[in-house]
């Protein structure tokens, strides 16, 4: 069936999918990659299977057509998946890791009929040490269970009831499973903290050895070694430039990468602006929401992001603001090398509501103390966790500036509490604690969702004003509709010129005379159709551009002056 499968999309499966190493700013010599066909089952009850009577293609989860499987909900049930491995001739050293990119949501490891180890979270990568279970031939066996009929866990936009801005769900398996192989004394990890001169590597366990960047040598002592490049060069999306380096303790050696580049905020002629690398800067985004129609949560090939990145930039658009999701490194290493800045949402959790969510706030009803919002404390420390995991997994990425705590309201508690954990974890990035309302809480933005409501909510603020969504657009396009009885967007436009001269008349009517006001970055939904809803720029094939990218280009342009103009300080005689 999956040789079929490939053969109907021009391909054919001569070897597994998502071969390209994981983890770009880590990076060992040793890799085993276990993507490729595994046995499958799924039972209401755990109990390790003795037969598996289905096949399913890994990296892909079991409801998207890449899988094989394709089928219906497989929440409340255990899924099965195993295969066999044994280690390549002078691979094993002294420990061997096995890593799983993501598993929604819970998941169990069996090796040899051992159990290894387990682990909670859905987007989440994990590790375990398999060494003392492994044989001449080996088994893997995970088990995952997800259940999104209970919200404490971060679940994002999947949902039992898809349609509209609710999508199908995704279980199990979901990005790469590989092995590799350490020595006994190993790095774990590396934290990078830049400037614009500076970089400064740690890392853990304190282990001796050095640094190698542009054929100069850096010691490290205590862990820890400062790099100063000569005539340092910053990275912006204009200028992606990364600085690649290699690290080599007594036994170990590993490759990796940094960006010399800050962001924070400062007073321009009054008004709070965001500034990259010293300078006030436009973030000109869309929302990025990471679906695909083949593979909902993972694309085909790693190469599918950078095609999504590279269209936007051809659009004129310098960010990406992640919606609700956390990728595959692959993601971040791409928006790194290409220059895209990266607005990362953290994933959210808990009850939803429309009418307390999302009808009385559009409303204007968004002044709420969220201390006493979401009391649970399973889901409190779910939400928690996960915040820190992500923060931990994607820190050293520099296309990341800005980290999304709360989106209108779902989940939300105690935002400032969050903002402090937050903060402590990570001060180097703009805090945005409340995406769209619900207002009133430590952050370091004013960040307005803009889809019913009056443009004149764009007020100056004393913090930097940003447009964290808007637009929503829709356009149906015949032949490249996921469900063409049914779509979802805030405008209906009849026609390709239609959309285009919609979009380009709110940009220059409402986005632009927004800049005088103090507006940083405006974010507009979105890449691409998601199922049911059509107000992306691209087909959820991708197989269509629905924008125009002359006049978009133009729209880019007319920003970047305005903004500049802007941010020009007036003469003495003005």
């Amino acid at each position: 069936m999956l040789n079929e499968l490939y053969t109907a999309r021009g391909e054919e499966i001569t070897q597994a999918p998502w071969q390209e190493y994981p983890r770009p700013q880590l990076k060992r010599n040793s890799y085993v990659n276990l993507n490729g066909l595994w046995g499958f089952t799924a039972s209401a009850s755990y109990d390790l299977p003795e037969i598996y009577d289905q096949q399913i293609l890994v990296p892909f989860c079991p409801e998207c057509l890449l899988s094989g499987i394709d089928v219906g909900s497989f929440t409340g049930k255990w899924l099965f998946y195993r295969r066999t491995f044994s280690l390549p001739e002078g691979f094993r050293k002294d420990r061997v890791l096995l890593h799983i990119g993501a598993a929604d949501q819970t998941a169990k490891i069996y090796v040899n009929q051992k159990l290894v180890s387990d682990h909670v979270g859905g987007y989440e990568t994990f590790s375990l040490d398999i060494t003392a279970a492994l044989e001449k031939e080996n088994e893997i066996v995970v088990a995952v269970y997800d259940d999104l009929r209970d919200t404490r866990l971060p679940y994002g936009k999947q949902s039992l009831k898809r349609g509209g801005m609710w999508y199908t769900p995704v279980s199990g398996i979901w990005q790469t499973v590989w092995l590799e192989s350490v020595p006994e004394q190993y790095i774990e990890t590396l934290d990078i903290q830049v400037t614009l001169d500076a970089a400064t590597i740690t890392i853990t366990p304190t282990l001796s050895g050095r640094i190698l960047l542009e054929g100069k040598e850096y010691p490290l002592s205590d862990g820890k070694a400062v790099i100063t490049p000569d005539n340092p060069r910053h990275w912006t999306p204009e200028d992606p430039y990364l600085y690649h380096f290699s690290i080599e303790t007594e036994f170990d050696r590993v490759e990796s990468y940094f960006a010399l580049r800050t962001v924070e905020t400062k007073k321009i002629n009054g008004i709070p602006r965001l500034c990259l690398n010293g300078k006030p800067y436009f973030f000109h985004g869309l929302l990025d929401q990471g679906y695909w129609s083949d593979g909902i949560y993972t694309p085909a090939s790693p190469a599918c992001f950078e095609e999504d990145i590279l269209k936007m930039k051809e659009l004129g658009f310098n960010t990406l603001r992640k919606h609700i999701k956390v990728e595959p490194e692959l993601f971040y290493y791409a928006c790194d090398k290409l220059g895209m800045v990266v607005f990362q949402d953290m994933v959210n959790n808990g009850d939803y509501s429309f009418f307390r969510d999302t009808a009385l706030p559009t409303f204007g009803i968004q002044k709420r103390n969220d201390k006493k919002m979401h009391r649970d404390k399973n889901t409190r420390k779910a939400f928690l966790h996960g915040m820190e995991s992500t923060v931990k997994q994607l820190k050293n990425h520099p296309c990341i500036l800005y980290w999304t705590i709360f989106n209108e309201g779902w989940g939300q508690f105690d935002g400032s509490a969050a903002y402090e954990k937050l903060k402590s974890l990570d001060s180097s990035r703009i805090i945005d604690t409340t995406s769209g309302w619900f207002r009133g809480t430590e952050t370091d933005v004013d960040s307005r969702h803009i889809y019913f409501t009056p443009w004149s909510a764009l007020k100056p603020s004393d913090k930097p004003l940003v447009l964290s969504e808007f637009g929503g657009y829709a356009y149906a396009v015949e032949g490249h509709l996921f469900n063409p009885d049914k779509a979802y967007g805030y405008k209906t436009c009849k026609s390709r010129e239609h959309f285009q001269t919609s979009l380009s008349e709110l940009y220059i009517t409402k986005v632009l005379p927004a800049i005088d006001r103090g507006l940083c970055a405006a974010i507009i939904t979105q890449v691409s159709d998601v199922e049911d809803e059509i107000n992306g720029m691209l087909t959820y094939d991708r197989r269509v551009c629905k924008a125009d990218a002359e006049s978009m280009r133009q729209i880019a342009t007319a920003l970047k002056d305005a903004f500049a103009a802007s941010c020009i300080a007036p003469s003495p005689q003005d």
